[in-house]
């Protein structure tokens, strides 16, 4: 091969290194260094265009009202307060689970007050007279119960909030027998059912002897 040859193959050869060479690019990391050679994943950077996950912006409370209080079966350990609707007792008809007009104030005094907190939850007991069988009573008991249950959501109480049970003729609040007593016991009651979190360990709440 003449020197002009071997020159011309030199220089073709180096071209073609420095052309591979620029080609290949340093790959980026996705994981930190850690001391010992541990790594860990880079945290996602926010800035113009960027954001965490929209469940990582919600409150805490939120998360808590859109969980706890709607399950029905987290509240069931919740403190009861029997007090506190005790003048809205709704009392009903003979054998009957249709509410009175002069009664519905009263539903709507129970959802104003869930409305102005929303922590809280409801429970509607059932109430019967003891004329009956008492498989009958605690149908309509149920029936008294859910009634009450349908016109509160109606007023805009989420049903998620609202549970109800039925004692049929097992409480009555009047032992009698006569209708001055049957009368009392037709009824329908509103137990408040406090979060938790928002009854101080010492309150009377939790320690309900009608839990």
């Amino acid at each position: 091969m003449t020197p002009s040859k071997f020159q011309n193959a030199a220089l073709f050869g180096l071209i073609l290194t420095l052309a591979a060479a620029g080609c290949k690019t340093k790959p980026t990391s996705s994981v930190t260094q850690l001391p010992g050679g541990t790594t860990a994943p880079q945290v996602p950077q926010t800035g113009p265009g960027k954001s965490l996950p929209e469940d990582g912006d919600k409150p805490k409370s939120d998360n808590l009202a859109s969980s706890e209080i709607s399950d029905p079966n987290l509240r069931k350990d919740w403190p009861r307060d029997h007090e506190m609707f005790k003048s809205d007792t709704v009392h009903f008809d003979y054998d009957s689970s249709v509410i009175k007009s002069d009664d519905k104030a009263k539903l709507a005094a129970v959802a104003d007050y869930l409305k102005g907190n929303s922590q809280d939850a409801v429970e509607i007991e059932g109430h019967c007279d003891v004329r009956g069988t008492e498989e009958y009573n605690r149908a309509l008991g149920e029936r008294r119960a859910l009634a009450l249950r349908e016109e509160l959501i109606r007023l805009g109480i989420e049903a998620a909030r609202v549970d109800t049970v039925s004692y049929g003729e097992d409480r009555p609040v009047d032992p009698g027998h006569n209708e001055a007593a049957y009368s009392k016991n037709r009824r329908g009651e509103f137990v408040l059912e406090k979060h938790p979190t928002l009854v101080g360990l010492n309150s009377p709440l939790n320690n309900d002897p009608n839990k």
